[in-house]
């Protein structure tokens, strides 16, 4: 696996509790990143030889500004690529976006921030504009993610969300949330994953516990265990007991594999792998995890 890009869960911890959220975000969660937890994996990172880009995620990573800003320095140090996504609740006037982002200036090459009905009373919230004009001032590349609502299509995505406004993966809390709002569809159509590149996924992330997800919840190792260098050369997707079956025929494989009960009709292969690995964490407790990715209260 040739790995371009590591993306830190600075924090589970966020302003928000988006109906959306793959990692349950909320001003609850538990799990935050130390600058010596942040320090081990940029070097774990450089030491790969293949990681070109690093992004700062979350929750919300501008609950840790300090930490965030010493780990954007410390990647930038080591020569990184350095990218930051949030969810802009900082930015209260064009003046305070500029205090924000003024030290992040010559240290990122990417920033992206989230603005739709999810977060917002408005797709593009008063705090999006804020920021966008201090960002083309101080020549910080910008990019917004939009998420549609359940009853509006948007673009289907492989990897990175696009620029343009994306559609709901049910995952997460959605699974709870949206669900109920979503047009549900045959189970035997979800033979395949089509938001992941299970083979050669590029980039991964990684939350505070060490654990290396190539989808939201499904972990291909702990860099705190093995070195991330060491995890990457020995990635066998269709050895895997997750990815296999995904690889083998998506959802319904997985399912298959492990007999597990499945509903007549789900509203996407999101949906359909979420609820199965739900069925199957007592049986793989260190790939399906941690808590905060399952909604597992009191964690």
């Amino acid at each position: 696996m040739n790995l371009n890009g590591l993306h830190l869960l600075l924090t589970f911890q966020c302003t928000f509790e988006c109906d959306h959220c793959f990692a349950w975000g909320s001003p609850w969660q538990s799990g935050t990143m130390t600058i010596e937890t942040i320090r081990y994996i940029l070097n774990e990172a450089k030491e790969a030889g293949t990681v070109e880009w690093i992004y700062y995620e979350g929750g919300e990573p501008f609950l840790y500004y300090q930490t965030m800003m010493a780990g954007v320095d410390e990647a930038y140090s080591l020569g990184f690529k350095v990218g930051i996504v949030t969810n802009s609740y900082w930015a209260t006037s064009e003046e305070d976006a500029s205090l924000w982002l003024s030290p992040l200036v010559g240290k990122i090459q990417d920033l992206t921030i989230s603005s739709d009905l999810f977060h917002f009373s408005e797709k593009e919230s008063q705090q999006s504009k804020y920021v966008s004009n201090i960002a083309k001032k101080l020549n910080i590349p910008l990019g917004i993610i939009c998420i549609e609502q359940p009853n509006n299509q948007g673009v289907s995505t492989i990897g990175q969300i696009p620029p343009e406004a994306a559609s709901i993966m049910y995952r997460g809390r959605a699974t709870l949330k949206l669900v109920p709002k979503a047009t549900l569809y045959p189970v035997s159509l979800f033979t395949n994953c089509p938001h992941e590149n299970l083979e050669d996924p590029g980039r991964v992330h990684v939350d505070p516990f060490g654990n290396l997800h190539i989808c939201q919840g499904i972990s291909i190792g702990n860099i705190f265990t093995l070195p991330l260098k060491e995890i990457c050369d020995m990635y066998d997707p269709h050895a895997h007991p997750i990815i296999g079956p995904l690889l083998d025929g998506g959802p319904v494989q997985l399912a298959k594999k492990y007999n597990l009960y499945c509903e007549a009709k789900y509203a996407d292969a999101c949906h359909f792998c979420y609820e199965s690995r739900k069925l199957l964490r007592n049986l793989y407790p260190d790939i399906l995890g941690p808590d905060q990715m399952y909604g597992v209260p009191g964690i």
